[in-house]
């Protein structure tokens, strides 16, 4: 059997339990780092919920007492944990801040075959006989939290701010929604991740909680002694036209602005790294690479460090996190201005999915481009956002909210506002 049919059927096996998370590389070749193709966890044998208060020590506790295979998610408003803040915004989905579980199946994929990393063999005939998710026929109308021209005012205030010092850079997102609506959360995935295949996709069900990632970018992993984590910043419209294309990736590369807001990110990320690093290891392995994936091209930059050998994993993650591409900078005052400017409470959105191995290796993703639902109360949420330097232009990131919002929009069969 291919990946592909592998994949889809291990989604719909996987989504039979209560709880269950697929990471999907998708086979990009370029994130060096990764060690499998995608990998699926399913069933509970131990598990941590917490919300924002001590959830990183809890973390700490529960990672020692299980060292093997752990599944799970960070909610951005663990921002209240890791400094002095607090989340006042309407909580329209309810993830909680944290959540992690020793799963009872663990199968990757790599090389051309499944392994199975946790459990009985059996459960590749289990895998194997399922039936692929159905067709995905989401038909829902979608609103927005923020009209444009609230966004536009919204943009000149952060741009007022600007002026006055506070912050040189701040992340602003915007929340596009739905209520009363039911979909089939396992369709509408593989949907997703076919229209918008992205090295850092994930499913993730938690009971009547949905997450359906289809992100681009690596928030932080570890491999053995190194800390790498890839920030985005800057974006460009993929087009038809193959000299077009390649001339809208190398406007990209060259545009000061872009780079301005990508190295503003890029030193915050070292400064994060400084906490758990040995003296002098952090590094910029890359600065403004440009990569180009099936809607959008995005210049990404990579840092690393050796991680100090008295710090854990869990703390090397606790002392980067929120992550600065989804923050600002100055990082507190930008966060209490978003906080302040923002309508609906981000929750997991800006967190991050991901992994630690018996090795105590761990690959987390930055939760963007992701539909949240929650069944229970048939509410769909995904928010989008832009990083706003007193140069940006208002109209423009607007138009580059609704670029990132375009794959979701399309797979749940909506329209969204137009951008003039």
């Amino acid at each position: 059997m291919n990946s592909s049919d592998f994949r889809l059927k291990a989604l719909s096996w996987a989504d039979s339990f209560p709880v269950c998370c697929l990471l999907d590389s998708n086979s990009y070749t370029s994130d060096r780092f990764s060690g499998y193709e995608f990998l699926v966890a399913a069933g509970v044998s131990a598990e941590l919920c917490e919300q924002p208060g001590a959830a990183f020590s809890a973390l700490l506790q529960f990672r020692n007492k299980y060292p093997g295979w752990l599944f799970g998610f960070f909610s951005y408003d663990l921002k209240n944990e890791t400094e002095e803040l607090s989340s006042s915004n309407p909580d329209y989905i309810e993830f909680p801040g944290l959540y992690f579980f020793s799963p009872v199946h663990v199968v990757g994929w790599r090389n051309g075959k499944a392994e199975v990393l946790v459990g009985n063999e059996d459960i590749l005939n289990d895998i194997n006989a399922c039936t692929l998710p159905a067709a995905n026929k989401a038909q829902i109308s979608i609103s927005s939290r923020l009209s444009r021209q609230q966004y536009l005012d919204r943009v000149q205030q952060i741009r007022s701010r600007i002026t006055l010092g506070e912050v040189y850079e701040l992340n602003f997102c915007q929340e596009f929604f739905a209520e009363y609506t039911t979909i089939n959360t396992a369709s509408v995935f593989a949907a997703l991740n076919a229209y918008s295949p992205t090295p850092f996709a994930a499913y993730f069900k938690l009971q009547d909680l949905y997450a359906l990632c289809a992100s681009p970018e690596r928030f932080l992993c570890k491999r053995g002694d190194r800390l790498i984590s890839q920030p985005i910043k800057g974006t460009a419209a993929r087009l038809a036209d193959e000299a077009a294309d390649k001339a809208a990736a190398e406007k990209l590369r060259l545009d000061a602005k872009e780079q301005a807001e990508n190295v503003m990110i890029v030193d915050l990320v070292r400064n994060d790294l400084t906490r758990s690093a040995l003296r002098g290891s952090v590094k910029v392995d890359e600065l403004f690479g440009i990569y180009s994936f099936r809607q959008v091209h995005q210049m990404i930059s990579t840092v690393s460090c050796k991680l100090d050998p008295s710090v854990s994993a869990v703390e090397a993650i606790q002392h980067t996190f929120p992550m600065g591409s989804m923050t600002g900078a100055p990082k507190i005052r930008a966060m209490q201005l978003i906080e302040d400017l923002e309508t609906s409470r981000r929750g997991l959105y800006s967190g991050a999915i991901g992994y630690f191995n018996p090795d105590d290796d761990f690959d987390f993703n930055v939760v963007i481009r992701s539909i949240l639902y929650n069944a229970k109360r048939k509410y769909l949420s995904f928010q989008v956002g832009s990083a706003i330097t007193f140069a940006a232009n208002p109209a423009t990131e607007y138009e580059e909210c609704l670029l990132k919002a375009a794959a979701m929009a399309a797979i749940l069969g909506s329209r969204l506002p137009a951008a003039d």
